[in-house]
């Protein structure tokens, strides 16, 4: 009875300890999650986004697998625009144990309180404080969960780019966030070789006051490019497009582009009233882009119910949603990793307690580093579509709908992807595809532009404001047919002005101009500056005959080159008249050596390899000296009469032919030109010449042919003599102070057409072109260069140069070129080839005859002297070798008929000589 009291006893308190064990660790974990967001609750964004975490923090708790039954409660605090508080705000939460604040609504906030929860351990987590310059590294624990502005920037410069402008103008808020943003705006336009051509700052928002914009937007007015980027917020962008249409300039040659403030405008507050409507009509903005799907679809069909009616739905209402849920799903992680929500006291704050304000209450969160963590490997599908983080914590696949305000409404004109750039596609079609970045593949609809037109705006004009264009031309004193200032009048002529007048009228607007002449009149300016005075701001732009090199580029853009102009050499030249001996000009001394010598040489190969076998090349010695220089010289008509047998011999004589085919030839060509085209003498060939002369080189004054011939050539300025006019250059010429003039070549046309005595020697050493300068990245270049082109396909270009550089009175005899002699380098590979067939003819024939020589001699006996032997072995050698090779009786005998009586002579001699050749034979035997 007692043990089972006892046991009764000892379950019971068993039962108790695990009961208090059990309720110990629950009450451990809290029943509610507490989360804060921080947004200014008077703007649309704020509105939205209440209205979507309330959304989220109901669905959340509705079902209980999500927390295990606890609750999570979102606390709300209006900032009200001030950064102030909502400092106040977030120091709040952090008295209350919150795990994780979502918000601050602007950067501003965001720099100042992510110091806060680096300290506190508290996540804060923003889908509209998006500045770029917000990092990781500095702020560990801000999350931003929505495309950060860097991408917004990278879609506005590949539009920027896509449309083919390169200036832009930027008005922004002078915040952390616009200014930020605006700086990353800079970089990825100057990677596309676009730039901001000025930044408007206008007060933050939303104290921005109507003469704060006025201000700005007239000196933007007064400036070229009409490229504009408005970067900024609701309230302070509206204000902004409402003075902009009351200035005129929402009309055409305007492009407004619009940050994604505009979308939510466009989204969240339609439909506008109509001033609001007409003073954006024609923008371009960006919209988050969401993919579709059946979760999206349902809560923005439920839009309405939940916001009562209040605000319109935008997509910031969808990440406001799904950053509530990456808090839960983390929270939830957080728990199941046996990690449990508690905060500790910060011992730095211990000593503050007892002031007016409880800093001491502000506790560290202990799981923050965890929960942090868990937020950054969120891998869920939310409204937003895939919501997952990279290595540099920005969110997957970035992208925007690209949004055009109409007067409907708006419509959209295609999508902007960090994958595959611009795109009329969605992108999550495209995903599924190779990337392809390439411009050829961007694409966009077309667009209503602001004035309602719809063909694309240049981007850049002259502003109405009533100041001409300072245009600077050189004053010239020599060659004034390409800029000519008439003395004592205003009047500015020549073949550049004509020129550049004809390109300004082709333009489809009004460019008012004003030439301003540049150097002292005495002698030609330095080109390098006054193209410098551009960069200087002095000039707008310089029309004349202005060469584009290297140096100049560098300073300034150039046209497309209206004419080419290289530097060529100028010097005096003699004509050479016909002489009694032209016909040996064709070929230098050593080409007619060479050829002389391989006439005999050949005709003594084939004499060799035809004398034991051919008639007739036998005889007695002067003879067939006689044939030798016969045949070889025959061979030069073709007229030889000698026939040859062997196939050594007629192979030699093939190639030989040939060679004699290509030689005469040449030599009639030559000797053709010669006595025909009028021919010009001078020692100066070109510029190879002068660069290894010590001669002296004269030069234009202001031409970079000084510099070039310097800097490039190594030719030292002691050489180089400065030449101001033609008549300075014929009078240096021919007292012979210099001994050639280097120049470019629409000068020196000029030049020859009144001087017949000199002369261009050799080719143009470099190619280049003469264009009109302006400054840098000007729109202005390009538009004149596309009227040059123009110009140059309707002929108007040609008629121009006819008028003002057409003279041709002598300059088509002295520009004739110098007929150079033919020497042997332009045909030693003929005379190799026949000295090698000739080498290789007579090495087989010798072969040849040493082994029939060696098979016909019979054995010698031994002999008392060796010498005497050798001796006698020798003249048997020669003795067969210039020995005939007797024929068979029946072809000799055929021969004997054939040949008339006086020839019996020469066979009886032949005959002897055999039979002597035999009787010797036997002799030595």
């Amino acid at each position: 009875m007692s043990f089972v009291i006892t046991m009764n006893l000892v379950l019971l308190l068993s039962t108790f300890i695990l009961f208090i064990g059990v309720f110990s660790e629950e009450a451990l974990k809290p029943d509610v999650v507490n989360v804060g967001a921080i947004f200014s609750f008077n703007t649309i964004n704020g509105k939205v986004a209440k209205v979507a975490m309330k959304a989220a923090e109901y669905d959340i708790n509705s079902d209980p697998s999500i927390l295990g039954g606890r609750k999570l409660t979102i606390a709300l605090h209006d900032s009200n625009f001030s950064s102030f508080l909502g400092m106040i705000g977030a120091l709040q939460f952090m008295e209350t144990d919150t795990v994780a604040i979502i918000g601050p609504q602007t950067s501003v906030m965001a720099h100042v309180l992510s110091h806060l929860a680096n300290e506190l351990h508290v996540p804060l987590l923003s889908f509209t404080a998006l500045d770029p310059s917000l990092s990781p590294l500095q702020y560990p624990f801000f999350v931003q969960t929505a495309p950060n502005d860097e991408f917004q920037m990278i879609a506005i410069a590949e539009m920027v780019s896509y449309f083919g402008w390169t200036e832009v103008i930027v008005v922004f808020s002078d915040d952390d966030q616009s200014r930020n943003g605006i700086i990353s705006l800079g970089d990825k336009l100057s990677e596309r070789r676009c730039r901001i051509s000025y930044k408007a700052a206008l007060p933050p928002d939303p104290t921005a006051k109507r003469s704060d914009v006025v201000r700005e937007l007239v000196k933007i007015q007064m400036m070229e490019s009409r490229i504009i980027f408005l970067h900024t917020f609701s309230k302070a962008g509206l204000l902004v497009f409402e003075v902009a249409k009351s200035l005129g300039m929402m009309d055409k040659e305007y492009v407004w582009i619009a940050s994604t403030w505009l979308s939510t405008v466009l989204d969240s507050t339609s439909p506008l009233i109509s001033e609001t409507a007409n003073s954006i009509r024609g923008a371009l903005t960006l919209r988050p882009h969401t993919p579709d799907s059946k979760r999206k679809r349902d809560f923005m069909s439920g839009w309405n119910q939940l916001s009562k009616g209040s605000i319109g739905f935008n997509p910031y209402g969808l990440y406001a949603y799904d950053t509530v849920w990456m808090i839960a799903h983390a929270v939830k992680l957080l728990l199941d990793q046996g990690g449990t929500i508690s905060f500790s006291n910060d011992t730095r704050l211990n000593g503050l307690g007892g002031r007016t304000l409880n800093l001491s209450a502000l506790s560290i969160f202990d799981g923050g580093n965890q929960l942090l963590k868990n937020i950054l490997e969120t891998n869920m599908t939310g409204l937003t579509g895939p919501v997952q983080f990279n290595q540099d914590r920005s969110l997957i696949n970035p992208s925007y709908d690209i949004i055009n305000a109409i007067e409907t409404g708006y419509r959209q004109i295609g999508y902007w992807s960090n994958y595959s750039g611009l795109s009329i596609v969605p992108p999550e079609t495209l995903y599924a595809k190779k990337p392809n970045r390439s411009s050829s593949n961007q694409q966009l609809d077309s667009v209503v532009w602001p004035g309602g037109e719809t063909t694309k705006p240049r981007g850049w004009v002259f502003p109405n404001n009533g100041r001409e264009i300072r245009i600077g031309i050189p004053r010239r004193v020599s060659y004034r047919d390409f800029v000519l200032l008439v003395n004592g009048t205003d009047t500015v002529q020549g073949y550049c002005i004509d020129l550049f007048i004809a390109a300004i009228r082709l333009l489809p607007y009004a460019v008012p101009y004003r030439f301003i002449p540049f150097g002292d009149g005495h002698e030609n300016p330095s080109y390098y500056e006054l193209v410098s005075q551009i960069n200087s701001g002095v000039f707008d732009g310089v029309v004349g005959d202005i060469a584009i090199v290297t140096n100049r580029t560098k300073i300034v853009d150039f046209t497309q080159p209206y004419i080419e102009s290289g530097l060529v050499v100028v010097a005096p030249v003699k004509k050479i008249s016909s002489r009694p001996w032209s016909f040996s000009r064709p070929f230098t001394p050593l080409m007619w050596a060479v050829t002389a010598a391989f006439f005999l040489i050949v005709g003594s190969v084939v004499w060799i390899l035809e004398h034991r076998i051919n008639d007739e090349f036998r005889g007695p010695p002067k003879q067939q000296i006689v044939t030798i220089f016969w045949f070889s010289f025959s061979t030069m008509f073709f007229a030889h009469r000698e026939n040859t047998m062997s196939a050594l011999g007629r192979l030699v004589l093939i190639v030989w032919l040939f060679v004699v085919l290509i030689i005469n030839s040449s030599y009639t060509a030559s000797l053709t030109s010669i006595l025909t085209v009028q021919q010009l003498s001078s020692p100066i060939k070109g510029i190879e010449t002068l660069i290894t002369s010590n001669l002296p080189i004269g030069f234009q004054v202001g031409s970079f042919a000084e510099g070039y011939l310097i800097e490039e050539l190594n030719i030292p300025k002691s050489r180089l003599v400065p030449l101001g006019s033609p008549e300075e250059y014929a009078l240096a010429l021919e007292r012979k102070k210099v001994a050639a003039v280097i120049d470019e070549r629409p000068y020196v046309d000029l030049f020859l057409s009144d001087h017949c005595e000199f002369s261009i020697r050799g080719q143009e050493f470099t190619k280049r072109g003469w264009g009109f300068a302006f400054p840098r990245d000007s729109p202005l270049a390009i538009d004149i260069s596309t009227a040059i082109l123009a110009l140059s396909e309707n002929g108007e270009l040609q008629k121009i140069h006819d008028k003002w550089l057409s003279r041709r009175a002598c300059s088509s005899e002295s520009s004739e070129a110098e007929i150079e002699q033919l020497d042997l380098q332009s045909f030693w590979g003929l005379f190799l080839i026949c000295g090698i067939v000739c080498i290789l003819a007579l090495l087989v024939y010798f072969w040849s005859i040493f082994r029939q020589f060696s098979r016909y001699r019979p054995e010698e006996p031994n002999s008392t002297s060796t010498a005497g032997s050798r001796s006698a072995r020798l003249q048997t050698f020669l003795s067969f070798v210039d020995g005939k090779v007797q024929e068979s009786k029946s072809s000799s005998k055929r021969k004997r008929e054939s040949m008339p009586s006086n020839d019996h002579h020469k066979e009886d001699e032949s005959t002897f000589r055999s039979e002597r050749i035999g009787r010797d034979i036997s002799h030595e035997s």
